[in-house]
């Protein structure tokens, strides 16, 4: 079985409740997964939306979301989770805010696509603080057992 990720708040390829976004709470969704590969000492978390700014034009894709060194032992993430009740060992890159923490979808235009990707890594990495999405992805290269993917779209309800 291949490791998967699911959250019981939207269907892969379903719509993002507005709780999660900029036009909500914005907090995080809860996720879970199963079915983990053998050979897993830890878990990597990249969320991001490739569409920026405009889905007809992308031209840049936005991190919302970067956790690494989630301990192996962890099947899950609660929803508004803040950085103390992360799984043990985690530690957080920083998000296109320039900030670490859950960055919620809040697209200038059109319907985005927000990618939920997990990581199975065969070593858990050192503290790399604070690091970009692009960082994060260079220093797993090699170390990746197994991904799962998790699409989410959004389009806010008000106009700006």
């Amino acid at each position: 079985m291949p490791l998967t990720l699911i959250s019981p708040a939207f269907a892969d390829g379903g719509e993002i409740p507005t709780l999660f976004t900029c036009e909500g709470d914005d907090i995080n969704p809860p996720l879970s997964w199963d079915w983990v590969p053998e050979g897993t000492r830890s878990f990597a978390l990249i969320v991001d939306d490739p569409d920026a700014p405009d889905p007809r034009n992308p031209q840049r894709t936005w991190s919302h979301w970067v956790l690494y060194n989630m301990d192996d032992n962890t099947r899950e993430i609660p929803a508004d989770v803040d950085e103390d009740q992360l799984p043990p060992g985690t530690l957080q890159g920083l998000n296109d805010w320039k900030r670490t923490g859950w960055g919620g979808p809040c697209p200038p235009i059109g319907r985005h696509r927000y990618f939920f990707r997990l990581y199975a890594l065969s070593h858990e990495l050192p503290d790399l603080e604070e690091p970009t999405r692009e960082e994060l992805l260079s220093e797993m290269e090699g170390l990746i057992l197994e991904s799962a993917e998790l699409v989410g779209t959004y389009q806010k309800k008000v106009k700006t």
